[in-house]
């Protein structure tokens, strides 16, 4: 019997039959992403939330009796596991992810509409069992967002005991959650793509996607093995990272454990960690970019290798987060050097970005303001981290506000950015629905610039020495009294920032009942999911009959095309050009 592919099969789609099954127990994709957005974007609140609670108590200390020590540390913990993993992970690959892949490559769905089913409501009790620990004796786990053992279960830090147990419970079902939802993501692109579809004819978005979930199922592991490890050394006294030591006067039980081996097990996930949120959003801005320039994108298939490339040498560059950690000289020497090599393909990203902007018929949208401000951040963002990448230069800067600020332009900020973008761009195509122009660019120009009065200072600060991860600075002789004034200065910038996300939240909601119809096409896209019969997509996505895919997705500003734009479904007979000649076109 011949093969099928999955996208060619017709059998009969089981639309669902009441509110429950459709909206709730769905097994529709396009449902599922917009499950997965919702819960990462209100846990992202969240972690908003706490931003400005540690900037309140950095800018004005003494100042809130309410935020002690202990509160402080748990507050940054939870910030950071929540905007690194229940945020942009989340919603980049469980949202856009479930959203754009069967859309983007002609599929009525994913290939296990029952697994991804299961993968959104076993992340939302990770999300659970997270938020749960705000509500338990001693508080979440203040040992910041790294974990860090021996401190991270030793008595003494903040939420040692059933904070950290719960934390570490939470990353397990996360993980078994993604580990679902990321099997459906690349079997869908492999076997699921409609007739023409080839991989060199898909969007950079699917791309992203798919390389940074084969990433995540490769490192994902490395952190389920230190939260199982670590979990044993608290409750049942085994010694996988806790050395033989004394604590608060007593001698612990522990004996022969290494520290630095959680670390290696920590990073090895937590750099491909870094372009597993980063890829998506490479793709998803590439697409963006070229759609809003009316140009195709400069050299897709050097993008497309440039993706795999960093997504293979992501996974040798762990330990450049571990120079302080007393390792060989010659290891420094290795993970500076692999460092230094992984900004080859992200910098051919950045320069066909420019290049697909240089001479183009620029549309300055809003999902195109965010996409542009993106560039700005993720160069300055880069460029610090060539600093860091350096073992001597390291060094010094490694425990100051430099590396938050590093951290921040290139892992928070820019994908943050991107998502909005990637938000208001397939906002017509979720809701049906157009927002608010106007309330977009004022969000845009409020974010980009307060960003920016945020982290540039701590720059300064990183390099005068202003240490990161203290409740308050007291007096410090080698600080001036400008430290404490540019402290004050980020706060409010932070306070600001935050207010203005408020426009973003009320823009989306109030649109889905006021916002205009949103034509099926609002920004003459080529790729496959502005193509759909229906406006948002129905069950099934595609009626009767699978789209045919005639060409790449890029197809804009054709020289001697009547139309700006040729869909990736059109056929080229199809094709009016200027002086009736026939359409031929190109793949890149």
């Amino acid at each position: 019997m011949a093969y099928i592919p999955i996208a060619d099969q017709t059998d009969e789609m089981h639309d669902p039959q009441s509110f429950i099954t459709k909206y709730i127990w769905s097994q529709d994709h396009k449902v599922i992403a917009i499950q997965y957005g919702g819960i990462a974007i209100l846990v992202g609140l969240l972690a908003l939330v706490l931003s400005v609670l540690m900037r309140l108590q950095l800018g004005f200390p003494d100042t809130f009796a309410f935020i002690d020590p202990a509160d402080y540390y748990q507050y940054v913990t939870m910030h950071g596991m929540i905007m690194v993993v229940y945020l942009l992970t989340a919603l980049f690959l469980g949202g856009f992810g479930n959203y754009l892949i069967p859309l983007q490559i002609g599929a009525r769905d994913m290939v296990f509409p029952f697994l991804n089913m299961l993968s959104v409501w076993v992340y939302l009790l990770s999300v659970i069992i997270l938020i749960a620990s705000f509500f338990i004796t001693g508080g979440p786990a203040g040992s910041g967002w790294t974990l860090y053992p021996p401190q991270a279960i030793t008595e003494g830090t903040p939420g040692s005991d059933g904070g950290i147990i719960l934390m570490l419970a939470s990353l397990a079902v996360f993980i078994v959650a993604f580990t679902m939802g990321g099997l459906n993501y690349v079997t869908t692109v492999l076997q699921a793509r409609t007739r023409g579809m080839t991989m060199m004819r898909m969007p950079l978005s699917v791309w992203g996607i798919f390389v940074a979930t084969i990433l995540g199922l490769f490192a994902f592991p490395a952190l389920f093995v230190s939260a199982v490890m670590m979990f044993f050394d608290k409750m049942l006294g085994t010694s996988f990272f806790m050395p033989a030591m004394v604590s608060l006067g007593e001698t612990l039980e522990h004996t022969g454990g290494s520290p630095v081996l959680f670390q290696h097990l920590f990073w090895f996930f937590g750099h491909p960690e870094v372009y597993i949120v980063a890829l998506p959003a490479f793709g998803l801005v590439s697409d963006i970019l070229s759609c809003h320039a009316r140009k195709n994108i400069f050299g897709y298939r050097m993008m497309v290798w440039a993706i795999i490339a960093i997504g293979g040498l992501s996974f040798i560059v762990w330990a450049h987060h571990m120079y302080v950690s007393g390792m060989n000289p010659y290891f420094g020497f290795f993970f500076a050097f692999t460092t230094l090599i992984i900004a080859v393909p992200t910098a051919i990203k950045v320069y066909n970005w420019v290049l697909t902007l240089w001479e183009g018929n620029i549309r300055l949208t809003v999902p195109m303001l965010f996409a542009c401000g993106f560039i700005f951040t993720f160069i300055h963002g880069g460029l610090t981290g060539i600093f860091l990448g350096n073992v001597t230069v390291d060094l010094p800067l490694s425990d100051t506000y430099f590396v938050i600020a590093h951290f921040h332009m290139v892992m928070g900020v820019s994908p943050v950015l991107v998502l909005f973008a990637a938000l208001y761009h397939w906002y017509p195509k979720v809701t049906g629905k157009m927002f608010n122009v106007t309330l977009g660019k004022i969000h845009f120009w409020a974010t980009f610039f307060g960003t920016y009065a945020i982290y540039l200072p701590m720059h300064y600060l990183g390099i005068m020495g202003l240490p990161r991860r203290y409740y308050t600075m007291g007096t410090t002789d080698f600080l001036p009294d400008s430290a404490q004034t540019l402290n004050a200065n980020i706060t409010l910038a932070a306070i600001w920032v935050a207010l203005f996300q408020l426009i973003f939240v009320y823009n989306m909601i109030t649109s889905l009942w006021k916002g205009k119809k949103a034509d099926p096409n609002p920004w003459e896209a080529t790729s496959l999911e502005w193509q759909t019969p229906d406006n948002p997509p129905c069950h099934g996505n595609w009626g009767a009959e699978l789209p045919t895919v005639h060409r790449w997705a890029y197809e804009y500003s054709v020289p001697g095309v009547k139309a700006d734009f040729v869909p990736q479904n059109m056929p080229a007979e199809d094709v009016e050009t200027i002086d009736g000649t026939p359409y031929k076109g190109h793949d890149g």
